[in-house]
């Protein structure tokens, strides 16, 4: 149940990708409309997600987890039924703000769930793969659910899997204790929330200004100067919300950049590709949701070896080569897959199997790492960082990918951030 929810949160996050050209049409959206409408769930979600992670450890798991499922399936079903795009807006923000406070509670809730080491590990491993498989969920089914019927069916799944858990919770999940004394720090919970929302902002607004525009100096200056004001606040603060140790532990600096990059290498493919084939190919929604299905197959397929080979080899060995072999898929996209005539079978599908493979392996594997070590109550703390990982690492990246202009230098780029974060991956012991 708590993984169906987590495909859940993440499916959200990319169910409006396909159907973004319909819902323009549909409301007369321009461009830097639609990626505020696009960009609005994650925006709430990784600004919030350290304040989520705290409330999770203060009042306890299960009950942070209720509390963010009814915000969440509320938004969800309001968004079902939006007379406009203001309102959609609205509960795009809603629903980013339930999944901050359910997926680090979702994360405390399994620790207590699995309570031995061996078993959260194992835990964390099918974790790691639900959550890209959530993410190829919401772009698979949100264009064949736009494609047959209305694109406001892609809310109906959130509101029934929230739904389902909501009367589930209290039957199969066990209590989590509350972390008693602690303080909710909410000078740093502001400042982390508003610092990081207005840097996600600014670098969103890039794609429809360029990067010396007051539109998007101001959110970026601000939230790097609200950012620093965080990490000087933390520094004193008696229980703050982010104790900067927690992220010089052994190897989880590491851990989390991949989350992020790998993320972010699967989330740039998507966004390129259902550009490229709908706007250069003159492909349909359903033909593009078709042409990554092979993606879904061979991810499902990967995520069920990855948990064998971590126990057999380590999650450091697995991390770093998930990390060379999705290098590898986005350098056979970038060589083949743009190509104007090529054919799909030897010019996409080579890519769009590689990818998959290396980043079920490469996110399973950070997973682990990013998690070792950690203590129970602290178990909120480390959902959170680690889905700031992975929200920011896609809004970061591809934010930086547009300013180069093309779609095929983006995937060449990005292969070779994943060489460098898989050769980084073999110094770090």
């Amino acid at each position: 149940m708590l993984g169906t929810v987590q495909m859940s949160l993440i499916f959200t996050l990319t169910s409006l990708t396909v159907p973004l050209p319909r819902i323009g049409r549909e409301f007369s959206l321009h461009r830097d409309d639609l990626i505020l409408l696009s960009a609005a769930y994650g925006l709430a979600f990784s600004g919030l997600l350290l304040f989520g992670g705290r409330v999770a450890d203060r009042f306890g798991g299960r009950r942070a987890l209720t509390a963010g499922l009814l915000v969440f399936t509320a938004a969800s079903l309001a968004a079902l039924f939006v007379p406009g795009p203001e309102t959609l807006l609205t509960a795009r923000f809603g629903q980013g703000v339930g999944a901050a406070l359910t997926a680090p509670a979702a994360m405390a809730v399994l620790r207590a769930v699995f309570p031995q080491p061996a078993a959260y590990g194992r835990a964390m491993v099918t974790w790691g793969g639900l959550s890209v498989l959530g993410a190829t969920a919401g772009n698979l089914l949100s264009g064949v659910i736009s494609a047959l019927a209305s694109w406001r069916l892609a809310f109906a799944v959130p509101v029934v899997v929230g739904a389902l858990a909501l009367v589930l919770a209290p039957r199969l999940l066990p209590p989590t204790p509350a972390g008693g004394g602690r303080s909710l720090d909410l000078p740093g919970a502001l400042l982390a929330t508003a610092g990081i929302t207005l840097i996600s902002c600014g670098l969103v607004l890039t794609d429809a200004h360029p990067w010396g525009a007051p539109a998007v100096l101001t959110p970026l200056l601000t939230g790097a100067a609200l950012l620093i004001g965080f990490v000087i606040a933390e520094r004193r603060a008696h229980d703050p919300l982010l104790p900067l140790g927690f992220l010089r532990y052994h190897r989880r600096a590491l851990a989390l950049a991949a989350i992020g990059l790998t993320a972010a290498g699967i989330a740039t493919t998507f966004v390129l590709l259902s550009l490229h084939l709908q706007q250069d190919r003159g492909w349909s929604a359903l033909q593009t949701s078709a042409a990554f299905v092979p993606f879904a197959v061979a991810l499902i397929v990967s995520g069920r070896m990855t948990g064998p080979l971590i126990a057999r080899y380590g999650a450091s060995a697995v991390t770093t080569s998930g990390l060379a072999l999705c290098a590898m898929g986005l350098a056979l996209l970038a060589l083949t897959g743009l190509a104007p005539h090529s054919p799909y079978a030897y010019g996409l599908l080579p890519g769009l199997l590689t990818l998959p493979v290396g980043g079920a392996a490469g996110f399973a594997g950070a997973t682990v790492l990013a998690t070792e070590g950690v203590e129970p109550q602290q178990t909120g703390l480390a959902g959170g960082v680690m889905n700031t990982a992975m929200e920011l690492g896609p809004t970061v990246i591809l934010a930086a990918l547009l300013t180069l202009g093309s779609d095929t230098a983006s995937l060449a780029a990005t292969a070779v951030a994943f060489a460098a974060a898989a050769f980084l991956s073999t110094r770090t012991k």
